[in-house]
């Protein structure tokens, strides 16, 4: 009866144990660039290119598929021909599936893709503007994990995020503005 039990016992933990490290957790400073076009066209209408910290985490479903959710806030000056017309914040959390693949035990490159949803506040723009505070988008990311220590690595990534909101003056909708940014980051992962 012990044999089975000292099995069974052992039959449980090794799920367990196969499924350690299946977390990572980073840190990243990431730069904000959006590339910015409306829609009718409104020329020199623009967006701030911003930096700002970011946190991120992974659930690995198998060693090489993980499931990201990309964490920040920032917020950004609009500007017309140079001139601010005010500023906005947003909150863009972003879920991405990715493959990592493994050529050496040390570099880890990654690919993903995903949505993100983002949600405009603190709007403060001239007055009589108003945005459309909610956008749905893809993702896109590209990334490299370099390990330094046993489960810390540091994080190289790119993404290019869809991002879009309705500017209007008294309801009236004057353009589609499509910021859709691309965001460079640098930062320090932790597995566990």
């Amino acid at each position: 009866m012990k044999p089975i039990l000292i099995t069974t016992a052992l039959m449980t933990l090794l799920p367990l144990t196969a499924q350690a490290d299946n977390w990572m957790m980073r840190v990243r400073a990431i730069n904000i660039a959006p590339h910015v076009s409306t829609s009718p066209s409104v020329a020199g209408l623009d967006v701030s290119s911003e930096w700002t910290p970011e946190i991120d985490f992974t659930y690995f479903v198998t060693p090489h598929i993980g499931m990201e959710l990309i964490l920040a806030t920032q917020r950004h000056e609009v500007t017309l021909n140079g001139a601010s017309l005010g500023k906005l914040s947003h909150l863009p959390p972003t879920l991405t599936v990715q493959y990592h693949f493994q050529p050496t035990p040390t570099i880890k490159p990654y690919v993903g893709a995903g949505i993100n949803y983002t949600h405009f506040y603190n709007v403060d723009l001239a007055p009589g503007l108003t945005i459309d505070r909610n956008s749905f988008g893809g993702a896109l990311q590209a990334g490299v994990d370099i390990a330094v220590t046993q489960n810390g690595y540091i994080n190289l990534d790119v993404k290019k995020i869809w991002i879009n909101t309705d500017i209007k003056s008294g309801g009236t909708k004057l353009t589609n503005l499509e910021i859709n940014p691309v965001v460079w980051g640098v930062g320090y992962g932790f597995r566990f």
